[in-house]
């Protein structure tokens, strides 16, 4: 489960769509279990407690994102939902170590390939 905190544009599509997907899955989590029962003791999860404002904002960059590179979105989050804090300030790892993450991985993930 990940939830990236670079800027969305540099995510190739693996990266974007799989970010959507497990940001869902972490909202779930978060709205409908009560944070409670499967992944809920996960760092990821734990970092978002009380910030469901910043992961709904997250999502609308995902989502920008993903309608600027002329894919569907059909799966909004309901932004009733969306309170606590509006920002992520709490980081598995830092920006830094998360670009090399990406940097290693065999995609195109900070090329502009993903972007034509």
């Amino acid at each position: 489960m990940r939830v990236w905190d670079i800027h969305v544009k540099h995510l190739c599509r693996k990266h974007l769509l799989g970010e959507h997907r497990e940001l869902h899955g972490l909202w779930n989590i978060l709205t409908k279990h009560g944070g409670k029962g499967g992944y809920s003791q996960h760092p990821e999860t734990k970092r978002w407690v009380g910030k469901l404002k910043a992961l709904y904002n997250r999502h609308e960059e995902l989502t920008q994102e993903m309608e600027k590179r002329r894919y569907q979105h059909r799966s909004p989050l309901d932004k009733k939902l969306a309170i606590g804090q509006g920002t992520q300030k709490i980081f598995i790892n830092t920006i830094r170590e998360q670009k090399e993450i990406l940097a290693e991985k065999p995609c195109e993930c900070f090329t502009d390939k993903h972007t034509k």
